[in-house]
């Protein structure tokens, strides 16, 4: 594999790692109010969220992969670990190297959930979040197509989707548009009728046949034959 090969890769890589990252965030969001998206119902929408999420490690690594074999990008096994170290453009490379530390940080959290808890998943999972906006710059300034239009298009069309998702998300109908609230059981009204049945059969009055004389018997024989005892 040539030089020119190695960094048209390492560049195109690097861009789609960002719209699925962008993408992954943005379906979190959504993932999260439980709503449906494009005609997908809302599990069918967490599924191509974690499905981006890991494409979007997929191509990370090819990106990392393909900067260390090239020999005009200088990148040294310890600079994927640790930022901004000696070599090319250590600032805005080393952002990438930050970027890469909290989505394996994330990665590795998910696939430890059950052991580390829900809350600390929950806690970390935040940094990707955090992630997005570090690859954002790390991939205009770092890449040597900085300046050029079609990156700037993508940057900007990366932000304006995460800021209309994080808007949403911040918003006061989120919850209860996303995830309606179960019906609250009936209060009973004052002075109304009782529908529970247990309440209704011990406050029906007891009714006691009435017993009619026959023709010819005297009130006090009509009384002994309506008395239970």
């Amino acid at each position: 594999m040539t030089t020119d090969t190695l960094w048209y890769t390492a560049r195109g890589s690097g861009t789609v790692a960002l719209l699925l990252l962008t993408l992954t965030v943005v379906l979190g969001v959504v993932a999260r109010s439980g709503r449906g998206l494009a005609g997908l119902p809302g599990f069918a929408v967490a599924a191509v969220h974690r499905s981006a999420g890991l494409l979007a490690v997929v191509f990370v690594t090819l990106h990392v992969v393909t900067l260390l074999l090239d020999p005009y990008a200088r990148l040294a096994l310890p600079d994927v670990v640790l930022p901004f170290g000696p070599g090319y453009r250590p600032l805005w490379v080393g952002l990438g190297t930050v970027a890469l530390d909290l989505l394996a940080a994330v990665m590795l959290t998910s696939a430890l959930r059950r052991r580390v808890g829900a809350r600390i998943w929950r806690t970390v999972h935040w940094a990707a979040y955090g992630a997005w906006p570090v690859a954002v710059a790390h991939g205009l300034g770092a890449g040597s197509d900085t300046g050029t239009p079609w990156l700037w298009a993508v940057a900007v069309g990366c932000v304006l989707a995460v800021a209309g998702a994080a808007s949403w998300r911040l918003s006061a109908g989120f919850a209860t548009r996303g995830r309606p609230r179960p019906p609250s059981p009936p209060r009973p009204r004052p002075g109304g009728v009782d529908a529970s049945p247990l309440r209704a059969m011990r406050t029906v009055p007891a009714v006691v046949p009435a017993v009619v004389p026959a023709a010819g018997d005297s009130p006090t024989a009509a009384a002994d034959r309506s008395d239970p005892r």
